[in-house]
């Protein structure tokens, strides 16, 4: 592929180029250092709190044992998703989005964009999963320690991740994210770029997959626990026989699903104008331009930024847990027994 271009005064002038001794290579575009040094700040920033931020998430669930429920377990599961969001997938987005170029070769291009997909999918897979908890620990709170058990957990986090891995990976490297478009695809792609470009089809079925049909599925589900939870509160104060320690264990239950609802409006929203363009970019000639593609994966990112702060925020206990770590108070033998619910 010929890059070269006639300058204004009729010599030659040199494209910019991703890898400038290599054919084929992808343009590159350079920001002035002025926008460089704030841009990795920034993102850089974003990155160490959310591998920070879903690592305090998980050292906190798993050591403490008054956190060892059901609910919980799913909160573990989507800090992982996060974590490795943070840690694997945004450190290499960062660069590639700073330099313009993807230097990192085919191989990792592809690996990384499958996990990218697997993170975001098993995010909203654990976020159904945490909605189907809520379901039955407000609206049938007597069949909840029968239904919602740890070996129940264990499958639903197994299937959930395992679904997301192979639509993750196996859409990437099975290629079926270009079936039917292949010609246009290895016309559009150059050295030293990583984009996951979609048919029609594929973006219309993976983004129904795992973006709007389970988003769906949760705001019904989380409606029809607003609706129980109203009914509950007109209950409690309608049956003076109610004990104060039931009423405090029902406000506890609401409190946790209203929390974990906000978690789920939360990625919604965030991923929600990636999905919209998902599905519109290839009906369009795939005219969204790449840096407005980009921002919208970025804003996508923040969302696993977002959740430990949503927790530290709305949870008085992940707080308490949080100082006792960053503390080193973790490290004594008894810590794990700590009473993260009394004040």
């Amino acid at each position: 592929m010929d890059l070269r271009g006639i300058g204004f005064a009729g010599t030659a002038e040199s494209i910019p180029l991703c890898h400038e001794f290599l054919n084929g290579s992808c343009p590159k575009f350079t920001y002035p250092t002025a926008f460089r040094v704030p841009l990795y700040v920034f993102f850089g920033t974003s990155v160490v709190l959310t591998v920070v931020g879903n690592l305090l998430v998980i050292i906190t669930v798993v050591h403490f044992k008054q956190l060892h429920t059901p609910t919980n377990y799913l909160i573990l599961s989507l800090a992982v998703s996060d974590l490795l969001l943070g840690g694997f997938v945004m450190p290499p987005s960062m660069i590639r989005s700073i330099e313009s170029c993807w230097y990192f070769g085919e191989w990792f291009c592809k690996i990384h964009t499958s996990t990218d997909v697997m993170c975001c999918t098993a995010s909203i897979l654990n976020l159904s999963l945490i909605s189907i908890d809520r379901y039955y620990a407000i609206g049938k709170p007597l069949q909840y320690n029968a239904k919602i058990t740890g070996k129940a957990i264990a499958v639903m986090i197994s299937v959930s991740w395992g679904i997301s891995a192979v639509v993750g990976f196996g859409m990437v490297f099975l290629e079926l994210n270009i079936l039917g478009i292949e010609d246009f695809y290895y016309s559009f792609t150059c050295t030293g770029g990583c984009v996951l470009l979609q048919s029609v089809a594929s973006s219309t079925v993976s983004s129904l997959l795992s973006f709007y049909i389970p988003g769906v599925i949760m705001l019904c589900i989380y409606l029809k626990i607003y609706l129980i939870a109203q009914q509950q509160v007109r209950s409690i104060h309608n049956k003076h026989m109610q004990s104060k320690s039931s009423a405090a264990a029902s406000k506890m239950e609401r409190k946790a699903t209203k929390t974990l609802a906000i978690i789920m409006g939360v990625f919604l929203s965030f991923w929600l104008p990636f999905f919209i363009c998902n599905i519109i970019d290839p009906l369009t000639g795939y005219s969204i331009p790449p840096l407005w593609f980009d921002m919208v994966v970025w804003i996508g990112y923040f969302n696993s930024t977002c959740n430990p702060l949503v927790y530290a925020l709305f949870y008085s206990w992940f707080r308490k847990a949080f100082r006792i770590i960053l503390l080193g108070k973790i490290f004594q033998s008894d810590s794990s027994k700590s009473n993260l619910f009394m004040e």
